[in-house]
């Protein structure tokens, strides 16, 4: 369970509540150190920063797609920040059925090096057809991360995201984030029953 506002709001949309399409932007804390970004709903978007409510809406932000505008972003991020692409959420419950076993020899795998950038208590999975990263992500929330192996034809990515569920304790929300552009992933997921809510777009500031 997460204590985060972005972590109950994504954990509502996983069983259809949705807020208020009303346009408004609404500032929340990070829920990772060093790690900030908006996310993006129908009509509502919301801004984890530690940059001072003023500022932020001294842009003119709102849901309606200005808080993903990327001078906001790019904003956001500050001179020598990351900022990552704009990805899609994607959300499922899981299942606590048992999954693939745990791979500790490959915590320094380049994806799992990624995830422990913007993540928490990250840990590795998976089997002959991939890789399976597990942690906290958005909100607080268990946020999966896959990378299939290329030897493996259609089906696999499918069939591992639907393994990965069982993961996670059953009825639990369970989030990923994809690039729309990785349309063959971005198939996978929606093939494994994972349902889209929204975007996110996160940055990592260099200071400020």
């Amino acid at each position: 369970m997460t204590d985060h506002p972005i972590g109950r709001i994504l954990t509502e949309a996983a069983f259809g509540r949705f807020p208020a399409a009303d346009g408004s932007v609404e500032m929340v804390r990070p829920w990772h150190p060093g790690v900030e970004g908006v996310l993006s709903m129908t009509g509502r978007a919301y801004v984890a920063t530690t940059r001072s409510r003023e500022s932020v809406l001294a842009h003119q932000p709102d849901g309606y797609g200005r808080a993903v505008d990327p001078l906001f972003v790019s904003w956001l991020a500050g001179p020598g920040g990351w900022a990552d692409c704009l990805d899609a959420v994607l959300m499922a419950l899981g299942t606590g059925v048992g999954g693939p076993p745990s791979l500790p020899a490959m915590a320094g795998h380049p994806r799992v090096a990624h995830a422990r950038l913007i993540r928490d208590d990250v840990e590795v999975f998976g089997d002959d057809r991939g890789l399976i990263t597990l942690g906290r992500g958005l909100g607080g929330l268990a946020e999966l991360g896959i990378e299939i192996l290329a030897s493996h034809g259609a089906g696999a990515g499918r069939s591992l995201i639907r393994d990965s569920l069982g993961l996670v304790g059953e009825g639990q929300p369970v989030v990923a984030s994809v690039a729309p552009g990785n349309a063959r992933a971005l198939r996978a997921f929606l093939a494994a029953g994972f349902t889209p809510v929204g975007s996110v777009q996160l940055v990592r500031p260099a200071q400020r």
